[in-house]
């Protein structure tokens, strides 16, 4: 039989009595720093471009993006006589990408923060960052920076291809070059953008996507089935301010006489998904996760 061992002794932790106290502390290896928004800011970063499904997404955003947008071009450039496109702008081609291509950001944005609800990956992210609207913000200005960056690369590039094909079109100004490549990008991006915050909202991908999408269709189909003299004033108003007809206002291609012009649409977007944040932090620091 062998000889029981008796038990080897422990180390004891470092414990350290703390200036002008008479009582031992515990004094961590670890460095402790104090987190700040940049901390916040890489961990949803790391989330977005780590995600399977952004990558899809947004493929498939620059697909419909350069795809449609040249299919256009080069269908016009082909089936045109000499002399039928005087005086047009060839950037107005590239209008049919973005209109297709918003829904792939408007289900991105959904899915950055409805995901994490649907997962049980929100407990986490508080339990590690404990301040919601810091989470909040963070994925807010990624997603913002994500977003913007792949719209401008893709509406640029479709722009240039546009203009030389459609050669017989009329040289583009400076303005409008960028209201069709800085402003359809800034444009989309806060529809992405208004989106996420809805997603924070409802908390469910599926639900928040298909208000989304209402949001962008609704107004101009409803608008389209009413032929009541009475309701003019509401269809017109309706047409003016849907979501394609603002979008077209970037193209100087404008569905309407009257309605947004210029630079508005940019501004009503911005309005409109500043009160929706507001809301979304609002509901944030009331309810559980």
């Amino acid at each position: 039989m062998s000889t029981p061992q008796p038990p080897s002794p422990q180390a004891a932790p470092a414990w350290q009595a703390a200036p002008g106290t008479a009582f031992p502390t515990y004094t961590s290896p670890i460095p402790v720093v104090r987190t700040h928004l940049g901390h916040a800011i890489a961990s949803e970063w790391t989330k977005i471009r780590s995600v399977r499904s952004t990558m899809w997404t947004l493929g498939v955003f620059v697909l419909l993006m350069v795809g449609i947008g040249l299919s256009v071009a080069a269908l016009v450039a082909a089936n045109s006589n000499e002399g039928d496109l005087a005086g047009e702008n060839p950037l107005s081609f590239g209008f049919f990408g973005p209109l297709l291509g918003s829904m792939c950001i408007i289900t991105l944005g959904v899915l950055t923060t409805a995901s994490e609800y649907g997962t049980g990956m929100i407990r986490t992210t508080t339990v590690a960052c404990p301040s919601r609207g810091r989470v909040l913000a963070a994925k807010a200005v990624v997603f913002f920076l994500v977003a913007f960056t792949v719209t401008l690369v893709s509406t640029v590039l479709v722009a240039m291809v546009d203009v030389a094909l459609l050669a017989d079109a009329r040289e583009p100004s400076g303005g409008e070059w960028l209201k069709g490549t800085l402003g359809v990008s800034l444009y989309i991006a806060l529809l992405g953008l208004l989106s996420l915050a809805m997603g924070s909202v409802i908390r469910h991908s599926a639900g928040a996507i298909t208000i989304m999408i209402g949001l962008v269709l609704a107004p101009l189909v409803i608008a389209l089935f009413m032929f009541a003299s009475s309701l003019e004033d509401l269809r017109q108003a309706l047409f003016e301010y849907s979501i394609p007809s603002q979008l077209s206002v970037f193209y100087s291609a404008e569905l309407t006489e009257s309605g947004p012009s210029g630079w508005d649409p940019l501004w009503i977007a911005l309005g409109v998904t500043a009160a929706a944040f507001a809301g979304a932090f609002t509901l944030l620091e009331k309810r559980d996760v």
